[in-house]
């Protein structure tokens, strides 16, 4: 293992701010693979699997089994790491400027077509060069305006190089679930089975420039802007949520270290006997079948249902109760489907989101993803 230190401290005076990046296998090598942990800081859960992931990677890398270049950003927020108000960490914005720290990354798309057109050939793999290099150029000309940015530019110019981007997350009180591209969903099929995902949630732009759509969206886009040139999906990537904020243990960590290893090596990023998949327990559906449950009232809130269950259309899963009257109201499921997320907190205010069922039929347009 190689580690190197990408300073972040130009932005921000008075801190001495750094990501820490470790490398295996050849630099350079094919196919190369980047996965960070943490963007939201104070998600923990992405960071015990890197762990557990670092140490079985070492162990490859000393058996000669790395084929690959595998890039690992263990902690890929030391800004949302530093971040404390009261006593509470908060690790998923910015306190600066109240922006979350997986949103707004630069759409370079329009850029990268300009470099590119008229330069294009019938050769996929020069073509996957060429936009690469033009990515490489728009990103360098990006000049960030605060910390965060920053650090943004930074990971982006890391995964935008890689073949495949695993982005480790973990949402409030979750079961296993992950957000793709839509053209990637084959891609990541197996390890939608190999985690235990329970919802594979697809979508083409989900709102608000995440992370892993600035990785994977410009090779749709440049292919559908250039349809008469062979333009290969050359980054696929995808968002990991391994859980709820609390699910930090060992076992957890190691057996989701253990699925992307057996992931890597079906994509030939590490030598070893092919795994056998396991039966999925979910199949993809569009992210914009994905609905919010929505508190009814302010009040105690009550949950009825756990995650991970199946539900129906105007099935009750929580009750927000008034303290002071005693009046119950129930939060009902807007859509069959599966109950994948919900809040941590139990106190609720009218209109706030409690919950998330993912269900088959895409009903939303605009922006899908939460704040």
């Amino acid at each position: 293992m190689k580690t190197e230190q990408i300073a972040l401290s130009p932005l921000a005076p008075g801190a001495n701010l750094s990501l820490t990046v470790q490398r295996f296998g050849q630099a350079g090598a094919r196919p190369r693979i980047y996965v960070q942990s943490s963007l939201h800081a104070d998600e923990i859960p992405g960071m015990i699997a890197a762990h557990h992931l670092r140490e079985r990677l070492t162990a490859l890398e000393a058996e000669g089994r790395i084929k690959g270049e595998i890039v690992l950003v263990p902690a890929a927020n030391p800004i949302g790491l530093a971040q404390r108000v009261m006593g509470d960490h908060i690790g998923r914005f910015h306190l600066a400027d109240g922006v979350n720290f997986n949103r707004g990354y630069p759409y370079l798309v329009p850029k990268v077509a300009e470099r590119i057109s008229g330069q294009l050939t019938q050769d996929g793999e020069a073509n996957v060069r060429l936009i690469r290099e033009a990515l490489r150029a728009e990103l360098e000309a990006w000049q960030p305006s605060n910390a965060a940015e920053v650090m943004k530019k930074a990971l982006l110019g890391l995964a935008q190089e890689a073949d495949i981007v695993l982005d480790l997350h973990c949402d409030s009180e979750a079961v296993v679930h992950l957000y793709t591209h839509t053209r990637s969903a084959e891609e990541f099929a197996p390890l939608s089975a190999l985690i235990g995902s329970h919802a594979y949630l697809l979508a083409d732009e989900s709102g608000d420039e995440p992370f892993d759509e600035a990785c994977s969206r410009p090779w749709a886009e440049l292919a559908d802007r250039f349809p008469d040139r062979p333009v290969p999906f050359a980054c696929h990537s995808t968002t990991l949520e391994f859980r709820g904020e609390r699910d930090v243990t060992h076992e957890t960590g190691q057996a989701d270290a253990a699925a992307m290893i057996d992931y890597l090596i079906l994509r030939g990023a590490i030598a070893g006997e092919m795994p056998q998949v396991p039966e999925a327990l979910c199949r993809a559906t569009p992210l914009a079948a994905s609905e919010p449950v929505q508190a009814p009232e302010n009040g105690i809130l009550v949950f009825r249902t756990e995650i991970g269950t199946k539900v129906k259309e105007g099935e009750v899963l929580a009750d927000v109760i008034d303290p002071l009257t005693g009046a119950v109201t129930p939060a009902k499921a807007p859509t069959d489907g599966v109950m994948f997320a919900r809040v941590a907190v139990r106190f609720a205010t009218k209109g706030m989101r409690i919950a998330k069922v993912a269900g088959t039929t895409a009903k939303r347009t605009g922006k899908l993803l939460g704040a």
